[in-house]
């Protein structure tokens, strides 16, 4: 009551600087109406049509199944009335999409699961709660067992290039065990121990047919619901130009075989800065590089003329 008395005065202070009005109070109301009317008109929240033919990977989903109707559904409206994410999203999209497509297509992944990396991580290096780590969410076990490279030195996690290639290994093992490409997106989520305890508990095989916790059980369909979004995004009110994007700075490889023992100066012989280094370089964890093996390592560039130094 006391926000809806707060709200009137407030517009009719506006009206007042605006337009003369008289003190009688049906004219107040008249304006204030006039007022409200015309604010709702600039902003509205609309229910959503789910589309038709919606597929993962080519599979698809049973939306004449009202609870999966129901859980799609859900997942559409959060993440496109989640108006600042979702274009923060379709901004990095454009920005590393160009990088992991095309590591999807020659390991044979469809190009779907972009959009796992999507709502694992933003698109970001993070770290979640239980140390899963850079834009594929990879535990340290599980990257070096597809072959990452993990210590406080180096971490490939962080390696955008080299995580998508160990993602691509897990997902393709998955898809191997299940025979399907949504239970291997699941498994990416539950762990394959996790989505094959839960199949042979409820005796089925499909992953729309399986009761599963929280997270999971909304992994799929949040996947779901950015592909469609960012596929789609004028049709979900996202509007921009493409200038309004993020883009890749390109870089070029140079080769390190030996330590390093101070990447500020290893920096200034390239013309950046340490900053700019670790940002094309994030899975350079110190400020320096140890290289007992005499490993090859290849440190990404920045091409000239893209920052201001």
């Amino acid at each position: 009551m006391v926000l809806g008395v707060v709200l009137i005065a407030s517009l009719f202070i506006n009206a007042v600087q605006t337009q003369p009005i008289n003190k009688n109070v049906d004219d107040v109301v008249s304006i204030v109406d006039s007022i409200i009317s015309k604010q709702s008109k600039t902003y509205n929240i609309y229910a959503l049509d789910l589309p038709e033919n919606i597929n993962f990977a080519g599979e698809p989903v049973p939306v004449n199944d009202p609870d999966i109707y129901e859980r799609l559904d859900r997942e559409l409206l959060v993440n496109t009335y989640w108006q600042s994410n979702g274009f923060l999203l379709i901004k990095r999209a454009n920005k590393y999409f160009p990088v992991i497509e095309p590591i999807l297509k020659e390991n044979g992944v469809p190009d779907d699961f972009k959009y796992l990396a999507v709502i694992e991580s933003g698109l970001q290096n993070v770290v979640s709660p239980a140390n899963a780590t850079g834009f594929w969410q990879i535990l340290k076990d599980t990257g070096r067992e597809y072959g990452l490279e993990v210590n406080e030195n180096v971490d490939e996690r962080y390696h955008l290039v080299k995580s998508t290639e160990a993602a691509c290994k897990y997902l393709k093992k998955a898809k191997e065990r299940f025979g399907s490409w949504t239970l291997a997106a699941a498994a990416y989520n539950a762990g394959p121990a996790g989505i094959n305890n839960q199949l042979e508990r409820q005796k089925i095989n499909d992953y729309y047919d399986l009761l599963l916790g929280e997270e999971t059980g909304r992994y799929v369909f949040r996947i779901l619901a950015v592909k469609e979004i960012l596929s789609n995004p004028e049709k979900y009110g996202f509007n921009f130009e493409k200038d309004h994007l993020y883009t890749f700075v390109p870089t070029y490889p140079v080769e390190v075989d030996t330590s390093v023992s101070d990447f500020a100066d290893f920096a200034k012989n390239y013309d950046i800065n340490y900053k700019i280094l670790k940002i094309h370089n994030p899975w350079l964890r110190e400020a320096k590089l140890n290289n007992y093996s005499k490993k090859k390592y290849y440190i990404e560039i920045p091409e000239k003329g893209y920052y201001p130094l």
